[in-house]
């Protein structure tokens, strides 16, 4: 078994290497930046729909608090 490593061949795996680092750094970059518009997105949905709500101050339903153990 020869155990010798073509020198050609460990510099293209090398480089083979780096240009998958390259492009995984690239698509985590796009994916993180998608992550925060959605974030951003969601944020302002959720702001927009619940607003300023008044809170209940008559009646039975919301003011009242059941509070046996």
């Amino acid at each position: 078994m020869d155990a010798t490593i073509s020198p050609a061949l460990l510099v293209d795996r090398v480089l083979q290497t780096r240009n998958n680092q390259t492009s995984q750094d690239a698509q985590i970059g796009l994916l993180k930046k998608a992550m925060d518009m959605q974030a951003s997105a969601s944020a302002a949905l959720l702001n927009a729909v619940a607003g300023d709500l008044p809170l209940a101050s008559d009646g039975s339903l919301g003011t009242q608090v059941n509070a046996l153990v």
